[in-house]
């Protein structure tokens, strides 16, 4: 491990959400800018729902933040505070990554469907052919089903407590991908091969699954975002009935290249 210094002429890079204490993306992109020969540290800022259009200009205006990850639950609020946006990020109108660019203004892009793709391809799981019910229409529900759409998944059906966020984002990624079949569903269709859990459902403690699961085939490819140190009720489930998974800490660790480029200009 790369020995991680701070002094006057450090970089500095947030993380912005709420909660945050879960978050585990600073130890990671630590150690990460320490090995890449960076004078540079993440570190987490917790910023409350009343606050966060307040403390974005701010926290953008100090001079040496250089980047900000973006959290739940905030991908889609942040989209606005970036002068351009990546090719995700237009398309689903949130970002998880901010960086400030030389002459001051701030571009954004969202990696949460890269990172998910990247770490179902470094397990050699196959993507293309499959029909994936995904719960969760916010920001990283949003990248990941653009992203499954692009890598070839044959049906797209999107859960979420909000009906008419499920029917929007549906017809967003059906506009640009006409040949996957993508609508919104109010629970679990059976045929399905592919559960990927994009909400918070996960996060505190006690929860439960982000729906009615019931048995699973064992060749049911299982995706949970929440990054934590023991398996999610989903991902347990999933394990109780031999499925292969994608948790948190793959999906961090999959776009861990995407986001260094993207913030050191690669």
């Amino acid at each position: 491990m790369s020995a991680i210094r701070i002094d006057g002429a450090t970089r500095l890079f947030g993380i912005v959400g709420d909660p945050i204490a879960q978050v585990k993306s600073p130890e990671l992109y630590c150690e990460l800018f320490a090995a890449a020969g960076m004078n540079a540290v993440l570190v987490p800022l917790h910023v409350l729902p009343d606050a966060f259009d307040m403390a974005m200009p701010v926290l953008m205006g100090i001079e040496n933040i250089d980047g900000l990850i973006v959290t739940v639950p905030y991908k889609a609020r942040a989209a606005r505070f970036a002068r351009r946006l990546g090719p995700t990020a237009s398309r689903i109108r949130a970002v998880n990554a901010l960086r400030r660019e030389t002459d001051g203004t701030w571009s954004g892009d969202m990696f949460d469907g890269a990172g998910f793709v990247h770490a179902a391809q470094r397990k050699e799981e196959t993507l293309r052919g499959r029909k994936v019910a995904l719960f969760g229409a916010g920001g990283a529900g949003s990248a990941i089903g653009c992203e499954l759409a692009a890598a070839g998944v044959v049906s797209l059906c999107i859960i979420d407590p909000q009906r008419e966020r499920a029917t929007a984002l549906a017809a967003t990624l059906h506009d640009a991908f006409p040949s996957c079949r993508i609508e919104p569903a109010d629970a679990l269709p059976k045929s399905v091969d592919m559960i990927v859990n994009a909400s918070t459902v996960g996060m505190r403690q006690g929860d439960g699954m982000p729906g009615e699961i019931g048995p699973l085939d064992p060749r049911t490819l299982v995706g949970d975002v929440i990054i934590s140190t023991e398996p999610t009720p989903l991902i347990r489930h999933a394990m109780q009935h031999g499925c292969r998974y994608i948790n948190g800490r793959d999906m961090l660790a999959g776009q861990s290249d995407a986001l260094m480029a993207f913030f050191v200009r690669g």
